[in-house]
């Protein structure tokens, strides 16, 4: 399983464009073969600054997502509103812990 983070800084006014254009595309990228999840956040402090993170059955199904025309003509179309360059990353989760809150007393 290989998880993807990628940071995109926008010019202030292309948020709620690059908003609309992600709401269109999201359910072709979980359609993509290998795509288990998918999330949009935006950062606490900044908010033209937003993450996607995504889970691939593996590196092979990331890849092919990238090589794809939907992911071409979707990123063509969201770095024209980047005030800054992206950053990405793919990692592998190595542990994992959670507390279910109506269980503490």
């Amino acid at each position: 399983m290989i998880i993807r983070i990628v940071k995109m800084t926008f010019i202030p006014q292309q948020v709620e464009a690059f908003m609309t254009l992600f709401d269109d595309v999201k359910h072709k990228i979980l359609n993509m073969p290998g795509c288990q999840h998918l999330e949009l956040w935006k950062d606490i402090s900044s908010d033209h600054v937003l993450y996607t993170y995504s889970i691939w059955n593996s590196v092979v199904d990331l890849n092919h997502y990238r090589n794809s025309d939907l992911f071409i003509k979707t990123w063509k179309d969201t770095k024209i509103k980047f005030s800054e360059k992206a950053q990405a990353w793919s990692v592998e989760k190595l542990f994992q812990s959670s507390h279910n809150i109506s269980s503490i007393k």
